[in-house]
């Protein structure tokens, strides 16, 4: 069963306990002046000798190279910052916090994902947080499950995942959530006949179901691409000719595109052929920027969903603080870094409410840190340790705005970001719907 409601909200204003003038060495203790801008982050790094016995040990599973590769820094920054917050304000359980970083690559190459688990497993980390893609989750998680060690994915929204495994959690919403906001969006823009262009993979192919559901209960037909009819491409394809013009040909009144990097052969090919991109919809896998890729104005009108709440002003300027000290370029995106913020300071938590920093500690304290039972509500890192400390039941609210932890290890509640594209060619935020699964 899922609940939706559509609200336009300003989720800003969310307190982070975040400092701009924090400083990571190594595994160094964080050190905080009190609000000063002038210092810079440096990389938590893992010393040689750390495991999950003596140090809150945060492994990686994120895209640095692939299709998705335009997620990774939102995310790594997501943790990164988080890190540098755990440890300004103690660490965990009297020790720092540090980082072990991997390339999740993408579903195209699984060979990159697999050696990635060998190495956090061989690294004995206290939790891994990733992947991005659900189906490079499902290629890792068995190994996970079978060494004991927790995953955390801010991104995966594959509904396959729901339930998958004990050490298995999300801090992004289900398709379930997002495919009936987006299909809710699509209708309720007047549309009845949609197409779809979905790439043959469980994230494309279980979206695409969760929206056809939602576009079928509210009066619509999916003419192309939909459930059952063959017309899904394969990952990594270069060329859409035949693909549109057979979408095209059942004249529809809006279309889906539901890919990753193939988006950018996808739209010139709907533009030659003289479809109005305005009546375009992305998601989560291709709502990004295309000011670079497209001559200005292309996707003027056309809009995306984004699982997630409108990272706050405050959220935005430190996490592009933070990457541009660690790594010396600007942040653009900020897809997944409110999620990755979110999973890396539940962890902490859960660790913090064992006593230890074990995976098995934090399994068994996830889901009641996220107020799963309950609990007094607390919005920053060091303001529910002090609860924790106090003996206090808390439910942590950070700034992806999702709810508790349900059965399946799925947030109880998620809000979808609906993006419209400007004339640059750049998605804005415009609203957000909150899904209940």
């Amino acid at each position: 069963m899922r609940e939706i409601s559509l609200r336009t909200r300003a989720l800003g204003g969310l307190a982070l306990a975040a400092t701009s003038a924090l400083v990571l060495a190594g595994c160094a203790s964080g050190s905080t002046d009190g609000g000063a801008t002038d210092s810079a982050f440096a990389a938590a790094d893992c010393a040689a000798d750390s495991t999950s016995d003596n140090t809150f040990k945060v492994g990686t599973l994120l895209p640095i190279t692939g299709s998705l590769a335009f997620l990774g820094p939102p995310e790594i920054a997501g943790v990164g910052l988080a890190i540098a917050d755990i440890n300004a304000a103690g660490g965990v359980n009297g020790s720092d916090a540090c980082l072990y970083s991997t390339d999740s690559g993408d579903s195209s190459d699984m060979s990159v994902s697999t050696a990635s688990a060998e190495d956090l497993i061989k690294q004995k980390v206290s939790v891994v947080l990733g992947a991005a893609s659900s189906s490079v989750s499902l290629n890792v998680v068995d190994s996970f499950t079978e060494a004991g060690i927790v995953e955390i994915s801010p991104a995966n929204t594959s509904a396959a995942l729901s339930g998958y495994s004990p050490f298995y959690f999300r801090t992004a919403p289900p398709d379930t959530v997002q495919g009936s906001a987006l299909g809710q969006l699509i209708t309720g823009d007047g549309n009845s006949k949609v197409a779809f262009l979905v790439f043959n993979d469980s994230y494309g192919t279980g979206l695409r179901d969760s929206t056809e559901a939602s576009i079928v209960e509210a009066g619509g037909t999916v003419v192309y691409g939909g459930t059952g009819k063959g017309q899904e491409f394969p990952p990594a394809q270069t060329t859409f000719s035949s693909e549109v013009t057979a979408a095209l040909a059942t004249q529809p009144d809006a279309l889906v595109v539901v890919a990753f990097d193939e988006t950018k052969a996808i739209i010139p090919e709907l533009v030659a052929q003289g479809w109005d991109m305005a009546n375009t919809y992305f998601t989560d896998g291709n709502t990004g920027s295309f000011e670079k890729d497209f001559e200005a104005g292309t996707l003027e009108g056309a809009q995306g969903t984004i699982p997630g709440a409108a990272p706050s002003d405050e959220l935005k300027a430190l996490l592009g603080k933070y990457w541009s000290d660690v790594q010396g370029e600007e942040l653009t995106d900020f897809s997944y870094a409110a999620e990755s913020y979110d999973a890396t300071v539940l962890a902490a938590l859960a660790a913090t409410k064992g006593g230890a920093t074990t995976p098995a500690a934090i399994q068994e304290n996830l889901a009641a840190v996220s107020g799963a039972n309950g609990g007094t509500k607390c919005s920053t890192y060091a303001e529910c340790v002090d609860l924790i400390k106090a003996g206090d039941d808390i439910q942590y609210q950070g700034p992806s705005s999702v709810g508790p932890f349900n059965a399946k290890n799925d947030p109880s509640s998620a809000f979808i970001g609906i993006y419209k594209y400007n004339d640059v060619n750049v998605p804005v935020w415009a609203s957000a719907v909150e899904g209940k699964s």
